[in-house]
């Protein structure tokens, strides 16, 4: 799509709701290392003009990848969509090797936190965790070839179709787990 009029270069920065925002950015910083950048703190919305005092904070999460949180006090209690299931929204981090992945796992887990996986996924391995918000964390090492990449490049808009039309998981793409079974 080189000729859109829309030009992205990239996510400036995804924003989240926090219960607490130093418990939150203590958090990142200790489980994952990553690095407290900015705040602002308003007592007005400065897109609305409404009144809502918030402190909004901003952690680096690597290659200019900015994750940022909200608390928001006088707001009703943090919830989450009950008509979603807890997996289906998540933080997705992607950590270079196996190694790395490995490793994480064991510092997460000596955290006191709760960690599932390894989970495979064909082209890239992950880990899943929580939050102190009840958000859902998860680490990811890409292990694909750039020919499994390719394919699966080649198979989204079909399979995308027959979803579309069928509301079943089309099977374009079964070779992605039957080849990398354990």
């Amino acid at each position: 799509m080189t000729g859109h009029p829309v030009k992205l270069g990239g996510i400036h920065h995804a924003a989240y709701r926090c219960k607490d925002a130093a418990e939150t950015v203590e958090w990142y910083q200790r489980v994952l290392g990553m690095d407290y950048t900015t705040a602002f703190a308003e007592d007005h919305v400065p897109s609305t003009g409404e009144f809502d005092p918030y402190m909004h904070v901003f952690l680096d999460a690597g290659n200019g990848n900015v994750i940022a949180f909200f608390e928001l006090p006088n707001q009703p209690a943090m919830g989450r969509d009950e008509a979603t299931p807890a997996w289906v929204q998540h933080l997705a981090f992607r950590v270079p090797t196996l190694d790395a992945l490995t490793a994480a796992k064991a510092h997460i887990v000596a955290q006191d936190i709760d960690v599932l996986g390894p989970t495979h996924h064909g082209v890239f391995q992950s880990i899943y965790f929580f939050d102190p918000n009840g958000h859902r964390i998860e680490l990811a090492c890409d292990i694909g070839t750039p020919q499994q990449y390719a394919e699966l490049k080649r198979v989204a808009q079909p399979m995308l179709d027959e979803w579309s039309l069928t509301k079943k998981a089309p099977r374009h793409a079964d070779w992605l787990h039957a080849a990398n079974q354990h």
